[in-house]
């Protein structure tokens, strides 16, 4: 175990903060850990019949649009479950039929403690997307085989979104997709 045996706040953002621990490692040698701070975040996979509802987004820290599950971070006390229905309406204008969680994923525990609750729904369409202010996301449909293609190809790369797909894929039926 390593332990902390002090701590600097280095930044302090809308999203996350940033600290530079330093710690004792089992050895009782002596090393710094930087660790970004999050507040946790929500995705879904979200099936509308046997397409995939996506949304397509430019991510600035990889110079690049990506298509991903609708998804977004907790606001303070927010339970995960509220927050996917919440996400899912504002960046796709759709509402979940049902809503099961799959499971909660570390993101990047190397450095980070940001941690997000993945769930899967059948949805239906509801309103306009209303995404919050600065947000461009554009919901797009998806047959169920050409997102297994697309990852395969390349072209879905974000991690949670690799990780919902694919338990998600593996717990529905094989034949849904025939």
């Amino acid at each position: 175990m390593e332990r902390s045996i002090g701590e600097e706040r280095i930044f302090s953002g809308r999203i996350l903060s940033l600290e530079r621990h330093t710690v004792t490692l089992q050895d009782g040698s002596v090393a710094f850990r930087e660790v970004v701070r999050h507040p946790g975040a929500v995705a879904i996979v979200a099936f509308a019949d046997k397409q995939l509802l996506l949304v397509r987004q430019f991510r600035f820290p990889v110079q690049k649009y990506m298509l991903e599950i609708p998804a977004g971070k907790l606001d303070a006390g927010e339970k995960p479950e509220d927050c996917a229905r919440r996400e899912l309406l504002e960046e796709t204008g759709y509402i979940p039929r049902f809503l099961h969680k799959l499971t909660t994923i570390e993101t990047s525990p190397g450095f980070s403690d940001e941690i997000i609750h993945i769930y899967v729904a059948e949805v239906e369409k509801s309103q306009d997307p209303c995404p919050d202010e600065g947000e461009f996301v554009e919901p797009v449909l998806v047959d169920s085989k050409e997102v297994l293609e697309m990852i395969n190809g390349g072209q879905i790369t974000d991690s949670k979104t690799l990780s919902g797909i694919l338990l998600a894929f593996a717990g529905r039926e094989s034949d849904e997709y025939d």
